[in-house]
């Protein structure tokens, strides 16, 4: 998600299950890339969670922990700026925490950049070891979740890259077959 937080945007009786939790920074590829690949999503019938209706500045809610619990799959749009917002890497510890299958991609960055948290990644988890040296546990599932994250298998997305042969690949194919088979454990392996 943004960097935006959540709250009352919606309650337990508006709760439903989605297909695709879209996890993404508001400000690297809101308007661009995920609002490309939400329209791709929705257009292929993929019922898609995205989070235009968060409000900025809170704690990530009950609802949007439960709304991630309730998804079959998380896109995860890692782009340079995803680990300067603790809500990014909170709603990132949840989704590898519900063992549900998760597609990186890795938008104008390369994963090694993830994995080792180098750069912005390096420079944003390094400001939020200084601001919360007193939740130091959390900081650690936050770099642990970037690692695992880093390590699956996603998609790199690169300037000049068509972006629309990424989204048939991630839409028809992957989330299909991801979908059609959800109960069955293989079929994320």
């Amino acid at each position: 998600a943004s960097s935006s937080s959540s709250s009352s945007s919606f309650s337990s009786s508006t709760h439903q299950n989605y297909d695709v939790f879209l996890s993404f920074r508001g400000e690297d590829t809101r308007y661009g890339f995920t609002s490309h690949l939400h329209k791709a999503l929705c257009d292929q019938g993929f019922n898609t969670f995205i989070d235009d209706n968060l409000k900025r500045g809170e704690e990530i809610s009950i609802e949007l922990l439960k709304t991630i619990e309730s998804s079959t799959v998380s896109i995860v749009v890692l782009s340079k700026n995803y680990a300067s917002s603790t809500w990014c890497l909170d709603e990132l510890v949840k989704i590898l925490e519900c063992s549900q299958k998760v597609f990186p991609v890795f938008y104008n960055i390369d994963p090694s950049e993830v994995r080792k948290q180098k750069d912005e990644f390096g420079v944003a988890l390094t400001k939020h070891e200084e601001i919360f040296k007193d939740d130091t546990d959390r900081v650690q599932n936050w770099r642990i979740a970037l690692n695992k994250v880093s390590n699956l298998s996603g998609r790199h997305y690169k300037r000049g890259f068509s972006h629309l042969i990424l989204l048939t690949h991630l839409c028809v194919i992957t989330l299909g077959e991801a979908i059609q088979c959800k109960n069955s454990y293989d079929c994320f392996n």
